[in-house]
């Protein structure tokens, strides 16, 4: 009985180790972080080891696009969201990130 659960720990711990990407192939962008998460203040500050502009997508849970913008600084206005749980992409040149937002 004990064998059975250490085979499946160890399964588990094998399946949940190892990496992998949800990027398809795409490049990640070097060093990105955005905060606050989740936001109460209305606005959002996204930052990556480069400087290039970055463009933003912001999607509902069904998919809907509600907020794109380009930045060429590091802080979004998102004041017009509506409190909810949102997906954001991330472009910055080839590169794309996509993260869960929550907005308070």
């Amino acid at each position: 009985m004990t064998k059975k659960y250490f085979y499946i720990a160890a399964l588990l711990f094998c399946f949940f180790s190892v990496p992998v990407s949800a990027q398809d192939g795409k490049q990640s962008i070097d060093g990105l972080n955005f905060y606050p998460n989740p936001v109460s203040s209305g606005k959002i500050y996204i930052t990556s080891k480069s400087l290039a502009d970055k463009e933003v997508a912001i999607f509902d849970v069904l998919g809907k696009k509600v907020l794109q913008a380009v930045l060429n600084s590091k802080e979004l206005n998102i004041s017009t969201l509506s409190p909810g749980v949102y997906i954001i992409k991330i472009r910055e040149g080839e590169a794309t990130a996509t993260r869960k937002l929550i907005v308070k």
